[in-house]
């Protein structure tokens, strides 16, 4: 059977799709087939692509296939988690956006990529998601899933949002906000991270919750148990929201709505090219200045005077 490889990119951008080009032919030239889905299929194809299987940009896509390999930002790579979804294909990200940090490697290294992918040459992470319940009512009238966070956000930027969060079925505050966002240890580098919440670890088991721009006294990120529950329910009068599931699938949030954020049945599945610890891609992504460490050098040092 021939091996499947999902191809998703940023295609607004020409960059991705000439770099898919090239891409997809030596995939080829090993003998995977190329899958792409219907959504990038007339901007790949005009960028002469060559021959592909098209399918259904649609959540579970990728069913069959043995890797989705991505082609853009991090927005490009949360999209390739929906069509991934409940498959147990893992996303390979290759970084043509900014910071990139769900992307295992840049552009300037796309033909490793392909000798690791021909080869089998890469690892799978199961990252922890997050499974969301809108209520209304006790009513549930929308569910949801995220890989980053779920945020529930003021619906009109003239009006404050009055929200009580909730953690395992008790009140912890009341806060007068722009919204809230529940995060995993994956997503604690973006929204999250924006809004003062911490960077937690992706070995780390925990679901975090940051409120945005609150008017209160208590109003600091937390860090929870995986296990925990977190809820956030609209309240005040007149004031509505709206829920973001990793900033791609909204619901409205009338008055007396309450969001209700767990870990998720289904974690996600990165592939890694590289075995590097998480605070050497922290300091590449965020460009952290070390200068001046001398940790390892002390180290050796040390070793060689034992000796």
């Amino acid at each position: 059977m021939s091996r499947r490889i999902l191809l998703t990119v940023h295609a607004a951008r020409s960059e991705a799709t000439s770099v898919a080009r090239d891409l997809a032919a030596d995939l080829r030239a090993a003998g995977l087939t190329i899958c792409v889905p219907d959504s990038d299929a007339a901007e790949l194809q005009a960028a002469g692509v060559g021959e592909v299987e098209v399918i259904e940009a649609r959540e579970g896509a990728a069913e069959g296939c043995e890797l989705a390999i991505v082609l853009g930002g991090d927005g490009t790579i949360l999209r390739a988690t929906e069509l991934c979804r409940g498959t147990g294909t893992p996303v390979l990200g290759v970084n043509l956006g900014h910071v990139g940090f769900l992307a295992e490697a840049d552009v300037e290294d796309v033909h490793a990529v392909v000798t690791a992918v021909v080869a089998r040459d890469y690892t799978v992470e199961e990252r922890l998601t997050l499974d969301v319940i809108v209520r209304v009512d006790k009513e549930i009238v929308a569910t949801n899933w995220a890989l980053n966070e779920a945020s529930v956000e003021k619906a009109s930027r003239e009006r404050m949002l009055e929200v009580v969060a909730e953690v395992d079925d008790r009140p912890l505050s009341r806060w007068g906000c722009d919204g809230v966002v529940c995060a995993t240890p994956t997503g604690s580098t973006a929204y999250a991270f924006s809004a003062g919440g911490p960077v937690v670890w992706p070995q780390v088991q925990a679901l975090v919750m940051a409120p945005i721009s609150a008017h209160a006294l208590f109003a600091r990120p937390l860090v929870v148990s995986p296990d925990s529950t977190l809820a956030v329910e609209v309240v005040g009068h007149g004031a509505t929201g709206v829920l973001w599931c990793d900033g791609r699938r909204a619901a409205e949030l009338p008055q007396g709505a309450r969001v209700e954020v767990r870990r998720g049945a289904t974690p996600a599945r990165l592939a890694r090219l590289q075995t590097a610890p998480f605070t050497d891609r922290l300091v590449r992504k965020f460009d952290l200045p070390v200068s001046g460490w001398r940790g390892a050098a002390e180290r050796r040092q040390q070793s060689r005077g034992e000796a």
